[in-house]
């Protein structure tokens, strides 16, 4: 699982390697040394002919605060090798009702990062996407493992580019909790329940849960579901090819019912962490010493955005885990990521795409931390501390058997949606570990529902 695989080489064609070089520019004039090594396997364009000069190009992206300041790095790079100017528009979330608004009005933006493979898929659907282009191709080729190139394909043509990654199979904990209790990192679901009863015997609630927003849920669910069922059962579950009401998700809802159905090992107890939001559930485990309100939390890798936001340091008083095993299972590496997709055929929307599928363009933001590339040929130096490098190993070395979030491949309606669907059944769940049957028929039939109305559309 913490195996790096090694680049694989990709034929590049004439057209690519020219449009590539010039996106290398370095010392030839023009451009300087933007920060960003160059490709080795490229040069400079001679005279330092900027290939884009007076482009524009308009950017759409849901981010904000430091992950918009950090992709706008990215976006300053390109201008620089390339001569022009890009602009990041802010968007809605979600972004295809913001996108289908834009493009209603005639004024679509160039390039688009969508969050979901479900998005991808919808804007399609809709004709309102344009394929990579040959250069982007060239580079998903040789950086990319075929599942990630995969996940940006509809109907046999590639539309995204996946920039931005998240290893949501972790478990981040308190080191002086674990110290003091003398626990140690469980490597098993069985392990890990045993040492949630080390910790609380030891006088501090060990796990930290943060209900109130369902998509943390959801991810609770995908990872235990995953290692369980495996990857199989997965994909026919998040195609809804197999009911909510398979003895596979009986399985997965009694395991997850082994902790949920102990409050005393819960943040809160039950409606504590029913109250309980996401950013709230990572900062109170690493709040308060060695006598935190959680010793544990699990999530992705961008946990680390929220640490960093008390006094812990990651790597000594902030530690992380893999997600544990469960039953006969392997420890299981559930994805989420935002994908570039380009809504107009133009050089420079096409140029773009091909530069954030090269490393140069993850280095950037890896180097600011809070960032996870699937760029396998990205130098894992380039990420700033220990644990963030072995958080990236971990998901390329799952090559394909990784799987992407769920929830993020269902209708939005049931995979997506505060206080409906899947988000609240579970929460439901959570309240009430109990009545496993009743989660499941009311996630089938919502299911059900959500489906029915996506192929109707």
């Amino acid at each position: 699982m913490r195996t790096t695989l090694r680049p694989r080489k990709a034929a590049v064609s004439m057209t690519a390697f020219a449009a590539l070089a010039a996106l290398t520019l370095a010392a030839c004039g023009g451009g300087g040394d933007g920060g960003a090594d160059k490709d080795p396997g490229t040069s400079a364009p001679s005279g330092g002919a900027l290939p884009l000069k007076g482009e524009k190009i308009e950017v759409a992206a849901v981010w904000t605060g430091p992950e918009q300041e950090n992709f706008t790095k990215v976006l300053k790079e390109f201008e620089k090798r390339t001569g022009a100017t890009v602009t990041f528009v802010p968007a809605q979330d979600p972004i295809v009702n913001f996108l289908g608004t834009k493009i209603a009005g005639g004024a679509p933006p160039d390039v688009a990062m969508l969050p979901q493979v479900g998005a991808i898929q919808q804007a399609a659907a809709q004709k309102w996407l344009k394929p990579v282009g040959p250069d982007a191709e060239a580079q998903l080729a040789a950086n990319y493992s075929r599942g990630w190139q995969e996940l940006g394909a509809v109907g046999g043509t590639q539309y995204g580019v996946y920039f931005k990654a998240a290893n949501k199979s972790l478990v981040w904990y308190n080191s002086a909790v674990f110290e003091n209790a003398g626990a140690t990192e469980p490597k098993t679901w069985k392990e890990f329940l045993a040492t949630a009863e080390t910790i609380s015997a030891s006088g501090v609630t060990p796990v930290s849960v943060g209900g109130a927003d369902g998509w943390t849920l959801t991810d609770w669910f995908e990872n235990v579901y995953l290692s369980q069922a495996g990857p199989a059962k997965y994909d026919q579950l998040a195609k809804h090819e197999i009911k909510w009401t398979d003895p596979s998700v009986t399985a997965a809802l009694t395991t997850l019912a082994e902790l949920f159905g102990k409050p005393a090992l819960l943040a809160g107890g039950t409606s504590g962490a029913l109250q309980t939001e996401y950013p709230t559930s990572v900062t109170q485990t690493f709040t308060g010493g060695d006598q935190p309100k959680g010793a544990m939390v699990f999530e992705g890798d961008f946990a680390a955005v929220n640490i960093a936001q008390t006094k812990a340091k990651i790597g000594t008083d902030a530690k992380v885990f893999p997600f544990p095993t469960v039953g006969a299972g392997s420890s299981p590496v559930v994805t989420g990521g935002d994908a570039a997709v380009a809504l107009k055929d133009t050089k420079g929307a096409k140029a773009l795409l091909a530069f954030l599928a090269s490393p140069d363009a993850a280095k950037i933001w890896a180097a600011e931390g809070g960032f996870l590339s699937p760029n396998k040929n990205l130098d894992p130096a380039a990420y700033p501390n220990d644990v963030q490098r072995e958080i990236a190993k971990a998901l390329i070395g799952a090559g394909d058997s990784f799987r992407f979030d769920m929830s993020d491949q269902m209708p939005q309606s049931f995979g997506g949606t505060p206080g409906k669907g899947e988000w609240k059944a579970l929460q439901d769940f959570l309240k009430n570990p109990k009545d496993i049957a009743g989660a499941q028929a009311r996630l089938e039939a919502d299911a059900e529902k959500a489906y029915r109305a996506a192929a109707k559309s």
